[in-house]
C-alpha cells in the first residue's frame, strides 16, 4: 500500500513540475529563447523558417502572426524599467535610443493584443511622426492623462503592455546593452 502511495505521489510531482515548466517556457520564456533587453522582450526565432520548439509552442499558444526575420522584430514590455507592472493608473515616459531600423511603431495593447488607443486617436506612435530630442533619442509620454510632447493617449483602466515593432532591422547583429533600447520610466500614479 505504501508503494502505491509513493508511486502516485511521484507521478503527481512529475506532472506538476513538467506542466509548470512547460507553461513557464511558453509564457515567460526567458530561459528558453527570449532575448531580454531592459524591460523589453523579444522571441528572436519567431520569424525564422525553422524556429526552436519553445518558440513554436509560444507562437501556437499566442496564435499570432509574426514578422519574418528579414522583415523585422517585435519587442514587448509588460513592466517598466524598475520591474513594476505597467498599469493605466500611471503615466510613463518611453525615453532613449531605438535600435537602427528603417521604421518602427509603438503600440499599447492589453494582454489579448487589443489596441488601447482612445477612439478617434492615433492607433500607434510611428518613427516618422514624432518629435525627437536634440541628441536624436525619443521621448514618448504614455497614459490616460494629457501630457506635453509626444503623447500616446490610452483608454480604460487596468494593466497594459507596450509593443515596439522594428521594421527592416539587423538588431541582433551586435547589440547587447540595455541602453540600446529605450527605458520606460514611471511617472505619476492616480
Amino acid at each position: 500500500m505504501r508503494f502505491v502511495f509513493y508511486l502516485l505521489m511521484m507521478i503527481a510531482v512529475a506532472l506538476s513540475v513538467g506542466m509548470g515548466l512547460s507553461y513557464y517556457a511558453l509564457t515567460d520564456g526567458r530561459l528558453f529563447g527570449v532575448a531580454q533587453v531592459g524591460p523589453w522582450q523579444a522571441w528572436t526565432g519567431a520569424g525564422s523558417s525553422a524556429p526552436d520548439p519553445y518558440t513554436r509552442g509560444h507562437l501556437a499558444r499566442m496564435a499570432s502572426l509574426e514578422l519574418g526575420q528579414s522583415e523585422g522584430l517585435k519587442f514587448v514590455a509588460t513592466v517598466d524599467s524598475d520591474g513594476e507592472p505597467l498599469t493605466r493608473r500611471c503615466t510613463y515616459n518611453v525615453h532613449g535610443k531605438t535600435p537602427l531600423a528603417t521604421f518602427w511603431t509603438l503600440v499599447a495593447t492589453d494582454s489579448d493584443g487589443v489596441n488601447l488607443a482612445v477612439p478617434g486617436g492615433d492607433l500607434a506612435m510611428r518613427s516618422s511622426s514624432i518629435v525627437r530630442t536634440e541628441d536624436g533619442s525619443i521621448s514618448i509620454n504614455v497614459g490616460t492623462r494629457l501630457q506635453p510632447g509626444n503623447w500616446m493617449e490610452l483608454a480604460g483602466s487596468g494593466p497594459f503592455q507596450l509593443v515596439l515593432n522594428l521594421y527592416d532591422t539587423a538588431v541582433f547583429s551586435g547589440f547587447s546593452s540595455d541602453e540600446s533600447m529605450p527605458a520606460i520610466i514611471r511617472g505619476r500614479c492616480a
